[in-house]
């Protein structure tokens, strides 16, 4: 494979990753140095791993900004983790976690002789309305927070992601391009991702429909996901929102089926709604990540001539499948 433009004037670029030592942090991480560039993960606590970790808090500025000085790029994806009850106290951690440590990135940049030439700042598709009726683009695509019909923890989601990407284009970086990923959910074999549990409930045979079923799943093959990012480096006239999604969102019933299909488990229980809200506060979760309908199109990542090699969830299944059974445990 070619060298993308990016890398060929810059064959080894310094990557830094704020709050990459989760899943997301770590498939970057993996692919950026397996490309052979230069990778430091921002965390706050220290870790083994094949890549520099260096320690922040995400509240004020030490000695982490000397690794931003000669970076390249950033890739921000710090923020406490959405996978609680949303509770007042984590409300207020989720949001003010994603919002600070942005604000103080932004800080840190402005403060630099060389600043990065890229921000590329996490956001998410739940941005979006809940979305039965069209898709949803960066172009024509409708935020949420509005809607009367949904529940409080959803339009809390929305305000997180407004707040977010708001934090994000305020920082004055006039020298630095910047990149809000509105990624949908990113499908990785890795042990403990949310693929890892959907193909784990197909095993066990609850591999059904949630509640109505006619909600869209909006995905990303983490193939894709590193190669988009790849691709944002690579065309410098790319800059604000980017949705970072398959362009074939598919409703939970059939996306579910393909599942179980590429898994060869042919049947799978129904969950209804009162169900997932059940097993919802028993696992100290919230039901929206799998009943809101998220069908978010990646009109930009098109337009600009992205090629996905999985745009298709069935065979984007039988992939990670193949790939999840042939890892370790």
């Amino acid at each position: 494979m070619s060298a993308t433009p990016t890398q060929q004037h810059n064959p080894r670029l310094r990557i830094i990753i704020p709050g990459g030592n989760g899943q997301v942090g770590s498939l970057l991480a993996r692919h950026f140095q397996a490309a052979g560039h230069e990778v430091v993960v921002l965390a706050r606590h220290a870790y083994v791993a094949p890549w520099r970790v260096a320690i922040w808090d995400g509240v004020t500025i030490a000695d982490w900004l000397l690794e931003l000085e000669r970076a390249d790029i950033v890739i921000n994806l710090a923020g406490r983790s959405v996978n609680c009850r949303y509770t007042p106290a984590n409300r207020k951690a989720i949001k003010e976690s994603r919002i600070r440590s942005t604000g103080l990135l932004g800080e840190a940049i402005a403060q630099l002789a060389n600043p990065p030439h890229l921000w590329m700042n996490a956001s998410t598709a739940t941005i979006y309305r809940n979305a039965l009726d069209r898709p949803m683009d960066e172009a024509t695509g409708e935020l949420g927070g509005n809607e009367l019909e949904v529940p409080d923890t959803w339009r809390f989601s929305i305000d997180v992601a407004k707040s977010w990407e708001q934090a994000f284009f305020a920082a004055p970086t006039p020298h630095t391009r910047k990149v809000a990923l509105r990624s949908a959910m990113v499908m990785s074999p890795d042990r403990g991702g949310i693929f890892d549990t959907l193909l784990r409930l197909v095993g066990f045979g609850f591999g059904g429909s949630a509640g109505q079923g006619n909600q869209f799943v909006s995905w990303i093959h983490d193939g894709d996901f590193t190669r988009a990012l790849d691709f944002l480096i690579s065309h410098p006239a790319i800059g604000g929102a980017v949705n970072i999604s398959s362009p074939n969102p598919l409703p939970n019933a059939q996306f579910m089926q393909a599942l179980r299909q590429a898994a060869g488990v042919p049947i799978g229980l129904p969950a209804t709604r009162w169900m997932l809200e059940l097993g919802a506060i028993f696992l100290r979760t919230e039901t929206e990540l799998v009943l809101k309908s998220r069908r978010v199109i990646p009109s930009r990542l098109l337009q600009s001539g992205f090629e996905f090699r999985y745009p298709d969830w069935p065979q984007a299944a039988r992939d990670l499948v193949e790939r999840h059974h042939g890892s370790p445990i």
